[in-house]
């Protein structure tokens, strides 16, 4: 999708499903706010009320708690979500602070 859109991952997945297939794993590059609560890292989706836990790709990946109230641009795959719902993480591979132009 084009940047500024703002289609849920609700919507999207409900789409998909219309036309008879299955939403899976999918990778994206998503604009959001980090956030911080128990422990968990989580992705507050730009334009939508989403919310993503913030899973590292791998071990070498780094760190992204001092990003924690920040707006970033996340690049990631998010997981296909279990039967009728849908996946309530991302694990991404980059996330760098959104600059103002």
């Amino acid at each position: 999708m084009k940047p500024g859109n703002t289609t849920t991952l609700r919507q999207l997945n409900d789409a998909i499903a219309k036309n008879g297939f299955t939403m899976k794993d999918s990778t994206a590059i998503v604009v959001g706010t980090v956030a911080s609560a128990d422990g968990k890292v989580t992705l507050r989706v730009s334009g939508s009320n989403d919310l993503l836990q913030l899973l590292p790709q791998s071990v070498v990946t780094p760190d992204v708690t001092h990003l924690v109230g920040k707006i970033v641009v996340v690049q990631g795959t998010i997981p296909e979500g279990v039967k009728g719902k849908t996946s309530d993480s991302m694990r991404y591979q980059s996330m760098t602070e959104e600059t103002s132009q």
